[in-house]
């Protein structure tokens, strides 16, 4: 029995010991800094790789730049969207090849002629100069990937598109269409295709896609009874009237007549 006891106390003292030393084992040691050491590493992987990038595009870039610069027509003068009041040079040329374009291709579609373009003034971001112009002056002119959308609108809806450019101020590319400014600032006398506009008949007008959403605020083209989209962009009809003509043709027919 006593050696038993001294074997049963000394197991006690050895769980005793463990359980310390674990302990011990577990308390947290506090680190601090005492040295900072730097170095530096001359990094040109990414310079290579950039060389390698630029090398493998450049014959694709001077492709594109060889067609963006490629002369395509003649423009007799400087067509700019700050000078005029109620239309301008620029305007009068854009709506009349989109409305020239869109038209040939609508009625093959669909068996209908495009009676109005309008566009927006906002959307002209540059000029075309006078002299030979090329691919890249259209990518200026019309950055935007805006497409060639038609709406059916009603005669009445076509007073609301008259009044909108009386109410914005603005000289918004427009073709097909005229109208006289009363002097109370309302739409008379407005004219599609030469003949008095009938407020019951549908008409066909060529937008944008942007603006047949009611961009710019041009809320009136939300109540079109049908949409078609031409998938042909802007740009491109800008650029295939540059490859087809020799010298760009520039009407001066008025469109907006003010009696204010």
């Amino acid at each position: 029995m006593v050696k038993l006891k001294k074997y049963t106390v000394q197991i006690k003292l050895f769980v005793l010991l463990l359980t310390f030393i674990s302990l011990i084992g577990c308390k947290s040691t506090p680190y601090q800094v005492y040295k900072i050491e730097t170095s530096k590493s001359e990094i040109t992987s990414s310079l290579t790789q950039d060389e390698k990038i630029e090398e493998y595009i450049k014959p694709y870039k001077e492709h594109v730049d060889s067609d963006l610069s490629a002369v395509l027509a003649f423009c007799p003068e400087n067509l700019e969207k700050n000078k005029g009041k109620w239309q301008t040079n620029i305007g009068s040329y854009l709506a009349d090849v989109t409305l020239d374009a869109s038209s040939k291709l609508f009625e093959k579609r669909e068996g209908h002629k495009v009676d109005i373009c309008l566009l927006n003034h906002g959307g002209i971001r540059s000029i075309i100069p006078k002299g030979p112009i090329t691919a890249r002056n259209a990518y200026e002119v019309m950055p935007f990937e805006n497409s060639a959308f038609v709406l059916a609108l009603k005669g009445t809806t076509i007073v609301k598109l008259a009044q909108y450019i009386i109410d914005e101020k603005k000289p918004h590319p427009l073709s097909g269409m005229s109208f006289t400014i009363d002097e109370n600032k309302n739409p008379i006398h407005i004219m599609v295709q030469d003949k008095p506009l009938q407020l019951e008949t549908i008409y066909y007008v060529v937008t944008s896609d942007y603006l047949s959403n009611g961009g710019d605020n041009m809320n009136f083209f939300k109540e079109k009874s049908a949409i078609f989209d031409l998938d042909y962009k802007l740009r491109n009809i800008l650029i295939d009237d540059f490859k087809k003509s020799d010298t760009l043709k520039i009407s001066s027919k008025q469109r907006i007549t003010d009696l204010n």
